[in-house]
């Protein structure tokens, strides 16, 4: 092997270790857990309205595939649970992501992953039944005509 391949070796392997130290363990998360923390990993439906019209946030939906057929938020990326470790290219990392289900229990796994994985991310507290509830009316006129 040539000096120029080991180098190159050792900056790969230097950039990978970076790109893991930059993602947190599910072990440091819970050791670091504290009220600010719980408090910061939740977010309700007129807070998300609010990012969401601004571009802050990001909403992804981790319903199944049939579930998101069978009806769906236009404005949020659907992306299963168990198929979101594969797609997190689909996600803003210069966004805060929302994961969202119909209550919160999927919402809650995909967020804790994503938080370990460095991702400012959120939970939606009352879940996309509470978001249909709060859009309808004049609230779901004006968030659409942003």
């Amino acid at each position: 092997m040539n000096l120029k391949a080991v180098l190159l070796s050792i900056v790969l392997f230097l950039m990978e270790a970076n790109a893991i130290s930059q993602n947190l363990s599910l072990e440091n998360y819970l050791l670091n857990y504290d009220y600010e923390a719980r408090k910061e990993m939740k977010i309700n439906s007129e807070q998300l309205a609010e990012l969401l019209k601004s571009g802050e946030a990001q909403l992804i939906d981790i319903r199944f595939k049939e579930e998101y057929e069978a009806w769906r938020m236009p404005f949020a990326v659907s992306i299963p649970l168990p198929e979101l470790p594969k797609n997190l290219n689909k996600l803003d990392k210069n966004k805060i992501v929302v994961t969202a289900c119909p209550h919160k229990d999927r919402a809650i796994i995909a967020m804790t992953y994503l938080k370990t994985r460095g991702y400012k991310a959120k939970y939606l507290t009352d879940g996309l039944l509470g978001l249909a509830g709060y859009l309808r009316g004049d609230k779901a006129r004006n968030f659409i005509n942003k």
